[in-house]
């Protein structure tokens, strides 16, 4: 993944490989050409954001069998669409992020700045 960088310039992390994560469901936030989503934030998942996702029409805390999906519970890692995180951050209803593991075409969605005030490693609950 050397050609692949994160938010912060240096290669991309795995976000989490339990759950299984990631577009192309090999444990990265990586950003494909195919991935219309974009798929690029690392997050941690919290009990308020997946409240404020299911009241979107994405829920992602109820298993869904036949696709593989068994749901998310808080404190799963899961590569979360950048567009998705903005609204949750206008919304006040943001998760955590890993920047290591938060691929570079994040930018385009959310400042340096926004994802630092969630980074796991400053502490924000």
């Amino acid at each position: 993944m050397a050609n692949h960088k994160n938010v912060l310039g240096t290669p991309l992390e795995i976000c989490s490989t339990e759950p299984m994560t990631g577009f192309t469901r090999e444990g990265n936030c990586k950003v494909t050409a195919d991935d219309y989503g974009v798929h690029s934030v690392c997050i941690q998942v919290t009990k308020e954001f997946l409240e404020f996702s299911k009241a979107r029409g994405n829920d992602l805390s109820t298993p869904m069998p036949l696709s593989g999906f068994h749901g998310l519970k808080p404190g799963d890692r899961w590569c979360l669409c950048a567009s998705r995180w903005k609204e949750a951050l206008d919304h006040g209803a943001a998760p955590q992020v890993n920047l290591m593991a938060t691929h570079e075409a994040t930018l385009n969605f959310v400042s340096l700045e926004e994802l630092l005030t969630y980074s796991i490693d400053n502490g924000h609950s």
